[in-house]
């Protein structure tokens, strides 16, 4: 069960009034229609994250579309497995 606390957050984006439909188009074009609806959305870092941390395969999300997100993913699993790789500093 989803807490509804973690979702106020869509209420205020630019897509709260706007057809789902709209951010789960079937080509690049309607892509690009999406995320300009992102543009200048008061909420596309929770937007984002919300999608990254419920693993949302599908849509525009955060101004991002599902390959985009693919790679934030990556990114940031590399740079965790980096940083776990680097010795810690030691202070005296």
């Amino acid at each position: 069960m989803e807490n509804p606390a973690e979702t106020k957050w869509m209420a205020d984006g630019n897509c709260a009034n706007k057809a789902p439909s709209v951010f789960f188009p079937s080509d690049g074009v309607g892509v690009e229609k999406a995320k300009l609806v992102c543009e200048g959305c008061p909420v596309t870092d929770q937007c984002l994250e919300y999608a990254i941390a419920h693993r949302i395969d599908h849509g525009v999300w955060g101004g991002t579309s599902e390959r985009q997100r693919r790679r934030i993913i990556r990114a940031r699993a590399q740079k965790r497995a980096a940083n776990a790789q680097q010795p810690a500093l030691q202070v005296n």
